[in-house]
């Protein structure tokens, strides 16, 4: 037992040896100051059983005077801080009710995503810290929640999230204009359709045409698809496979769409004025009384046509309506009745007037072929297709415009291309020379209202005619020497 005691009595020695004296001296100052604190201000509180090494007495800190009381205890403090931050833990019910919602609303977290390629609703949910549980009860309690099975790269999606995780609030940005909301109810969640309204604002556009349409359309600022709808509304007129010149002009009046500032697209064409060797055709864009809009020339008179004057997009014409013609495969004469355009094999063929197909099949060297009557006495025949457009058959009906097959190089054909026929009561027709019928003109009854909407249209077009806006006319590549 006595080397046991020994060491006991040498063992605290041992211990205060190991640490610094400066952490000493430090200790015992603070024993100090502890002791004189319970000696002047004992505690009123009974002693219960310790259940921790912390203390359960309030410590003191020094104050100047004028910030009396003197001495204030540390948990005080500690308690008038929490109660005045944003964390504090508060009863809210005494509050006003927007004041409660506030506080509710401080606590959920904003998150929102952009959807990446690759991503699935689930993925993005994910990110967002929610299961596939909040998707089955967003789902169960909206049907438009269905929208969200079409989400797409570069949309956006906002999640409002509660402290306790679940979902309160979700935004879908399909596009600059379009969202939809989902809000959490007591039923589950409700949603609402957000239609933003763009500002319009009216662009001008020149150009002359030196190489190209669409070169001389990008030049002047134009997209590709304003240069189509440029096309499309004299697609009745002029055949921009064969007719275009160098020096043909056009200018163009349309609508811009801004949000905050920012472009976001362009509109509808307003009116155009296209110069085809040195003949002037002129058209502006028109909503009748019954809501239907369509382009018209200033005098009223439709633009479009009963047919379009050819059935696929600037196409090259490889062979022209001639019956003496020697034909390239059998190299005896025989009567080539239509007009062949040359074109990738898979381009799309356009019906050239409303109608009902009288014939969908292969047709001998013709290849597969479709032919469309169109009311009594006209009708249009395409062959050589690679293969016919879905539910295209034997005694379905079509618009004029209606994608009908591509081209291809069936049957006794060199090459890929389509060929076209027109028929005027049994008798083939060129198709390139032929007078097409048009369509009904403005109402009698309306034409004074027409010409009330429209004039100042057509006159804004034709005083565009600046220096800065004919500079834009040339279609050749720019110098960058």
């Amino acid at each position: 037992m006595q080397p046991l005691q020994n060491l006991c009595k040498k063992f605290p020695g041992a211990v205060v040896k190991q640490f610094p004296k400066g952490h000493l001296m430090a200790a015992g100052a603070l024993t100090v100051i502890l002791a004189s604190g319970l000696i002047f201000y004992p505690s009123d509180t009974p002693a219960v059983e310790a259940v921790s090494t912390v203390s359960t007495e309030p410590a003191f800190i020094s104050l100047p005077a004028q910030d009396a009381p003197a001495l204030l205890p540390v948990n005080s403090i500690l308690d008038a801080t929490l109660a005045s931050t944003p964390f504090a833990i508060t009863d809210i019910s005494a509050l006003p009710e927007q004041e409660q919602q506030a506080v509710v609303d401080e606590n959920i977290r904003p998150k929102e995503f952009t959807i990446k390629s690759g991503d699935s609703l689930s993925i993005i949910f994910q990110r967002a810290g929610l299961g596939d549980g909040a998707i089955y009860e967003l789902f169960n309690s909206s049907p438009d929640s269905k929208e969200l099975r079409r989400i797409m790269p570069g949309q956006t999606i906002a999640f409002a999230i509660s402290d306790d995780g679940k979902l309160e609030k979700l935004t879908y940005v399909k596009n600059e204009l379009t969202s939809l909301e989902f809000s959490r109810t007591e039923k589950g969640f409700s949603s609402k359709k957000v239609e933003r309204e763009p500002e319009i604002r009216t662009a001008f556009r020149h150009a002359t045409i030196n190489s190209s349409l669409f070169m001389a359309g990008k030049n002047a600022g134009m997209s590709n698809s304003m240069v189509m709808d440029l096309a499309n509304i004299f697609a009745w007129d002029i055949d921009f496979a064969q007719d275009i010149r160098r020096g043909d002009q056009f200018k163009v009046m349309f609508e811009e769409k801004f949000i905050d500032g920012k472009k976001i697209g362009n509109g509808a064409i307003l009116a155009v004025e296209f110069i085809n060797q040195g003949k002037k055709h002129n058209a502006v864009r028109y909503t009748d009384r019954e809501g239907y809009t369509n382009y018209y020339t200033p005098t009223g008179e439709s633009m479009r046509k009963a047919f379009l004057r050819m059935p696929v997009d600037f196409a090259r014409i490889s062979s022209h309506f001639n019956l003496n013609r020697k034909h390239p495969v059998l190299h005896t004469i025989r009567a080539h009745k239509g007009t062949d355009y040359a074109a990738p094999r898979g381009t799309p063929i356009k019906a050239a007037g409303d109608g009902k197909i009288v014939h969908a099949a292969a047709k001998g060297g013709y290849g597969n072929t479709v032919i469309i009557q169109h009311g009594q006495g006209y009708q249009t025949l395409y062959a050589h297709m690679h293969n016919f457009a879905r539910n295209i058959k034997s005694g379905s009906r079509v618009r004029q415009g209606d994608i009908i097959g591509y081209v291809g190089t069936t049957g006794l054909s060199t090459g890929p291309h389509l060929h076209y026929e027109f028929h005027v009561n049994g008798v083939p027709k060129n198709p390139l020379t032929i007078d097409l019928p048009k369509t009904v003109a403005i109402e009698k009854s309306e034409k004074q209202e027409f010409l009330s909407k429209t004039r100042m249209v057509v006159a804004q077009l034709d005083q565009y005619r600046t220096p800065t806006q004919l500079a834009l006319a040339d279609d050749t590549e720019p110098n960058i020497n």
